[in-house]
């Protein structure tokens, strides 16, 4: 693999991909394009950033021009599709940035690549490929008697965020029946581990414990989902470029469905344990339970079997060793959160999000 374009990739998973293909691959060439918005956090790179490897440029994946010009520089054969608004609770504030990001810049990307690689053929078509990461999502709610998603699972989505990455990964599915664009797709559960924006489940919790705020809990927190390590989420990813078929969807998961109430408990005994200096003990004292999201999913399952069977992948992280790699990182890398935390935006987003929640709840 060489010269491979990497959108998103100051996020989340997306630094995280960079940092486990780089440590893979000491030949292959990244090129990590981000908007830099507001989860997009170049720190995250900072090890890697003055590497020949590496080539990072701030773009939007709306933009055509932009993008055109770098699959000509770089001579990009792959693209790992990253970029994406991501967090349900913002979509159902304001879904219109869901809408142009992951259905508009997906369809720009798709568009360019198609350009580039099927017209004017500027590599080995066999050379190509894009994947695109999507979310379990976008199949909806399951009941706790149903059986686990599957690839083949009719969608379904729920919310503005779900729905908008339901019609990219339509598009990318379009793309590869209509024009014979080598594509893949992946579905993954609920990511976990370093680089985490503050705002998710997981992290919130940690760095509350921390500090002796609230932990809040959606409803009653018996809402079930599948927690994938992220690192085992970019396992599964370069198997599937390295050996998923053109025109495949994979499923990634965890293998664990741990409702959400067991999952902040089991942080707060983590962090009782392996954490002196919390400011209140025990944290599950720290529990608060507020009103729930709107439309908010039951329960998410993934059947992996599929990816386990043709590949060769399964997750090497249980829930508990996970969740503890997630704390220690959390614990030695506090001044990468108290960046974010200091931020007026995310002060802003915390407070509207969920004080104003609380306050609902208690009225």
């Amino acid at each position: 693999m060489r010269n491979i374009l990497v959108t998103g990739g100051a996020g989340f998973i997306g630094s995280n991909f960079i940092l486990n293909l780089l440590k893979r691959d000491p030949e292959v060439s990244v090129i990590n394009f981000d908007l830099l918005t507001y989860a997009g956090n170049l720190e995250n790179l900072e090890s890697v950033a003055k590497t020949k490897q590496y080539h990072f440029i701030k773009g939007d994946i709306c933009d055509s021009e932009m993008l055109y010009r770098v699959f000509h520089d770089f001579n990009i054969e792959k693209i790992v599709h990253f970029a994406a608004e991501s967090h349900v609770d913002r979509s159902i504030t304001g879904p219109m940035p869901f809408i142009r990001t992951n259905i508009t810049g997906t369809a720009t990307l798709l568009e360019t690549a198609r350009r580039c690689w099927l017209e004017e053929k500027m590599v080995p078509l066999d050379q190509v490929r894009f994947h695109h990461v999507s979310t379990d999502e976008v199949f909806g709610s399951l009941s706790k008697k149903d059986p686990a998603f599957t690839e083949t699972t009719p969608y379904s989505p729920n919310s503005p965020y779900a729905a908008s990455k339901a019609s990219s990964d339509l598009l990318v599915r379009a793309y590869f029946h209509t024009y014979g664009l080598p594509i893949t797709i992946s579905n993954c559960s609920n990511n976990y581990g370093p680089f985490q924006f503050p705002e998710k489940l997981i992290p919130l919790i940690i760095l509350n414990c921390f500090s002796g705020k609230p932990l809040p809990v959606y409803g009653d927190g018996q809402q079930i989902r599948d927690w994938l390590y992220v690192e085992d989420h970019c396992d599964a990813i370069y198997q599937v470029l390295v050996q998923g078929m053109p025109g495949e969807t994979y499923n990634i998961g965890g293998n664990n469905q741990p409702p959400n109430l067991e999952i902040i408990q089991t942080i707060c005994s983590s962090m009782n344990e392996l954490i002196s200096t919390l400011p209140i003990k025990p944290c599950s004292s720290l529990i608060q339970f507020v009103k729930d999201r709107p439309g908010h999913d039951r329960r998410y399952a993934m059947n992996i079997s599929k990816i386990q069977r043709e590949l060769g992948w399964s997750p090497k992280e249980s829930l508990e060793s996970g969740l503890r790699k997630t704390i220690t990182w959390y614990t030695q890398h506090l001044d990468w959160t108290k960046k974010i935390l200091n931020r007026p935006d995310f002060q802003s987003w915390m407070k509207n999000n969920y004080s104003n929640r609380e306050k609902k709840d208690l009225e």
